[in-house]
């Protein structure tokens, strides 16, 4: 298969009958979201553009704050674990 660039898409999307655009739209939309869903691999990752790349770190950020500030007792456990001097 070619591959197909975000160009080709466009000029198709721009051709589409005002009509068809919501069907379109919610098509796109879906993919999209399928796709921020599947974990991506390391080069995959860095094959996004950079603003894409900073708004899922920023995403994957929020995320975490919110686990970290729902979980301080099981967090606050386990950094309480005991220390071993012993090398």
């Amino acid at each position: 298969m070619d591959v197909i660039t975000h160009s080709q898409v466009y000029e198709l999307v721009m051709r589409l009958p005002a009509a068809k655009l919501s069907l379109a739209y919610n098509l796109l939309k879906e993919l999209n979201k399928k796709k921020e869903s599947e974990v991506l691999s390391k080069s995959d990752f860095m094959d996004l553009p950079l603003n894409e790349r900073s708004r899922i770190m920023a995403e994957q950020a929020q995320k975490m704050i919110f686990h970290y500030e729902n979980n301080i007792e099981e967090r606050q456990e386990w950094e309480a674990g005991e220390f071993n001097d012993e090398y």
